[in-house]
């Protein structure tokens, strides 16, 4: 298990916002456990990547270790030009590339994803397609994220979803913060 530290950085280490990174987004299916091994290739590269890591506790060995995982196992975002995406193949850390057809939606979904981990909310991998009531919040740290409410009970199950991939990241916000689109 790797340190805290020795960790690759969650975006590019060129820029500090998603939003800076200027190019074509691929989305990067690798192979087996290789997400932070293609990160670091990524980052020695000078690619552009988003690799959204989430921080849990691990107990092993009767000792608790603090580990980050990926939010979305066997996925990373690139983004650069095609000799990038040909730089990045050669790593051998891929098993597919995948074309995004719908930039913009697909950098609006990231940017939320990413507002909520520079927030550091609790997210919680939401490995399959949300079903529910589409919602916007409408105050707050996450004001004019939009995602998919899941379940209410006083607080409201949130749903920031990844169309392209089918997957999302779950997080509790107050139920009264969110307008139904």
């Amino acid at each position: 298990m790797l340190k805290l530290s020795e960790n690759p950085p969650v975006l590019s280490a060129s820029v500090e916002r998603l939003a800076q990174l200027d190019g074509q987004w691929w989305v990067a299916h690798t192979k087996a456990r290789a997400e932070k091994a293609l990160a670091w290739d990524l980052h020695r590269l000078g690619i552009g990547y988003f690799l959204p890591m989430i921080e849990r506790v691990k107990v092993s060995g009767g000792r608790k270790r603090h580990v980050l995982l990926p939010l979305f196992p066997s996925y990373i975002f690139m983004c650069g030009s095609g000799g990038d995406r040909y730089a990045a193949m050669t790593t051998n850390r891929i098993a597919q590339v995948l074309d995004i057809p719908d930039q913009a939606g697909f950098v609006r979904e990231l940017t939320a994803i990413e507002r909520a981990l520079q927030a550091d909310a609790l997210l919680d991998p939401y490995p399959q397609v949300a079903r529910g009531k589409r919602c916007r919040i409408s105050a707050g740290p996450f004001a004019g994220v939009e995602g998919i409410v899941v379940r209410t009970c006083g607080k409201a199950r949130f749903v920031i979803q990844v169309d392209f991939i089918g997957q999302g990241a779950a997080m509790e916000v107050d139920a009264d913060l969110l307008e139904e689109l």
